[in-house]
């Protein structure tokens, strides 16, 4: 049987935008798309902002793109990207994108890559501007994801209380998926329906899979594993 050949993923990092704290995380999400082979960080390196960027390029395989500030107030970092995002795309050897900004310039750009049927992952500051985040097939708050990776699912156990919107955007999901005689449906449909909306992500929410989350919702929703090996839910309240 021929092994699975895993998909080419481009990471491009708005370094002036995005926090270095982030990159393993990151990177630790991009690898559930395929092989992260592309990883460039672009910026003026020359800029003291930079020093934390700089420590870490040889550590995560990062390629440093020089960007000099050309103009006071323009930023040439954001054309830099956009225009080897645009040839990565037209080379037709890249399955998918990280882009690591939260800046709304990039939004052409996401909106134009998607066109091509390219899965493009955001990840940015929980300010970004929405239409950012609604334009990327997947949007992650980078600073709930560092804390859920350094705290490997505290919020989880800790049984902290859950937003009422994700219980409804939950609720919503399980409503419209298929469902047994008993009102079960797959956790993994629940979360695919829900994962149609660029916001909706475990990680933003302190848990790294859907079934944690639902566990720290079980005063709304009852899990189980069945036969098959899957695991189901339903809607209690």
């Amino acid at each position: 049987m021929p092994e699975q050949v895993l998909k080419n993923i481009a990471l491009l990092i708005d370094a002036d935008n995005a926090s270095h704290a982030g990159i393993d995380p990151v990177l630790t999400v991009l690898a559930e798309l395929g092989q992260v082979n592309i990883r460039r960080a672009y910026g003026n390196w020359a800029k003291p902002a930079l020093s934390n960027w700089n420590k870490i390029t040889h550590r995560f395989g990062l390629q440093p793109m020089q960007q000099f500030d050309l103009t006071k107030g323009k930023n040439a970092t954001d054309m830099a990207m956009t225009i080897d995002a645009i040839d990565l795309l037209y080379d037709g050897k890249v399955d998918g994108f990280g882009i690591m900004s939260s800046d709304s310039d990039f939004t052409p750009l996401v909106t134009r890559l998607r066109q091509d049927g390219l899965i493009v992952y955001g990840f940015g500051m929980a300010k970004a501007p929405e239409a950012f985040k609604t334009a990327c097939t997947r949007f992650i708050d980078v600073e709930q994801l560092i804390r859920t990776h350094a705290a490997d699912d505290t919020r989880a156990q800790s049984g902290s209380p859950l937003d009422p919107e994700l219980i409804d955007l939950l609720g919503a999901a399980w409503k419209a998926s298929s469902r047994d005689d008993e009102g079960f449906a797959r956790l993994h449909e629940v979360g695919q329906i829900a994962g149609n909306r660029s916001s909706f992500d475990v990680r933003n929410y302190g848990f790294k899979r859907l079934s944690d989350l639902m566990r720290a919702a079980s005063d709304h929703f009852l899990m189980e594993r069945r036969d098959d090996k899957q695991l189901y839910v339903k809607r209690l309240r």
